[in-house]
């Protein structure tokens, strides 16, 4: 079969891997119907993560069709469409039996395009079937579905969640690529006083104003903590939400949260940032950190079949999968090509004349 093969910082390929295989009586193997590309591939590539080993396969978000079942699977069977989330769960573990699978000790957590052979890739294995796929109801579109894998529950459960967003907050999101937009669009089911957006490019920013923030700031050429101050009478925002991955932006939502507010981390670290205890210490802030659970994963699942949330509009570029090598090119250049997530299928993209007049303009 073909994959999206990591061969170190700097190195991928789309080449032929042996065939994905049951190696357990509690796998499946799944047939790619789609998949994505997130920032933190983009980490990996950069050598942000380096238990990451040359050889792996990438990717760890996919909606596909079960095509083996392991024996000992009773949730899904062969024929079934489910949605392959980026987290993986024993179901057995201290940590899973209190819904923290991100932190699951039993061989499952964040492992697809990490730690085993992710998901970039036309089959998978997937382990813990029962524990780590979620049937898709009847009706539901791969779009609808597919960032439901990772950025919808990273960003709710992460982002919202973990700094306690409540009804009349002011909220902060320091980035305003697809997990800042997300933060965006899933803090709103809390009903927020004021959504703030910071960011340095004015694209991101009227995406964020698109999908639901009030006020937009852009970092590069205003002092966003002036700014704050302003909207907020000096005091801080209730609640800041990093979305980066940087040490400036950490820094920054340190600097801009008010006295007994939270600051949440979602953005995916690779090298050290200051905390700043010499003004922070007396403020009573509240700084969360952690990996996505998935365990709202069936909540949002429901949202979404409600019509309550709508994911589409996170897809703005499509690509088959075996155009993934492409697909990269287009998703690290965010800041000329305007993407936010890309969608790679199996089958045959339909090419729009704005679509090929942008490959095109990319090649």
């Amino acid at each position: 079969m073909k994959a999206l093969v990591y061969h170190g910082p700097g190195e991928r390929r789309w080449e032929t891997v042996p065939d994905a295989a049951l190696e357990e009586p509690t796998d499946v193997v799944v047939r790619i119907d789609s998949s994505t590309i997130c920032g933190t591939d983009l980490h990996i590539l950069k050598g942000d993560v380096p238990e990451v080993t040359p050889g792996t396969v990438l990717g760890h978000e996919a909606v596909g069709t079960v095509v083996e079942a392991g024996a000992a699977v009773t949730t899904v069977a062969e024929g079934d469409r489910v949605l392959v989330s980026c987290i993986t769960a024993c179901g057995r573990c201290r940590f899973c039996k209190e819904g923290h699978y991100g932190l699951c000790t039993g061989g499952g957590g964040w492992i697809f395009g990490h730690l085993i052979d992710g998901l970039q890739a036309e089959y998978a294995r997937v382990p813990f079937a029962d524990t780590s796929v979620y049937k898709i109801p009847e009706g539901l579109t791969d779009e609808q579905v597919l960032f439901l894998a990772d950025i919808l529950p990273t960003a709710y459960e992460v982002g919202v969640l973990n700094g306690g967003v409540t009804p009349g907050d002011t909220v902060a999101i320091v980035g305003a690529g697809p997990i800042g937009l997300a933060t965006i669009m899933t803090a709103k089911l809390f009903t927020p006083a004021r959504i703030v957006a910071i960011d340095l490019a004015d694209a991101r920013l009227g995406k964020a104003l698109d999908f639901g923030a009030d006020v937009v700031v852009n970092n590069g050429s205003e002092d966003a903590p002036a700014r704050i101050a302003e909207l907020t009478g000096g005091l801080g925002v209730d609640v800041a939400v990093e979305a980066v991955g940087v040490p400036g932006t950490f820094e920054l939502c340190t600097e801009i949260v008010r006295p007994g507010g939270s600051v949440a981390n979602v953005g995916v670290h690779g090298h050290p940032a200051t905390l700043h205890l010499e003004t922070l210490w007396i403020k009573d802030v509240t700084i969360k950190t952690g990996l996505v659970d998935t365990n709202t994963t069936p909540r949002l699942l429901e949202l979404i079949a409600a019509g309550r949330l709508d994911p589409t509009p996170f897809a703005t570029h499509r690509f088959e999968l075996a155009d993934t090598m492409e697909a990269y090119d287009v998703f690290a250049d965010a800041a000329t090509t305007n993407a936010l997530k890309v969608v790679l299928s199996a089958q045959p993209v339909p090419v729009t004349e704005p679509e090929a007049e942008r490959a095109a303009a990319h090649r």
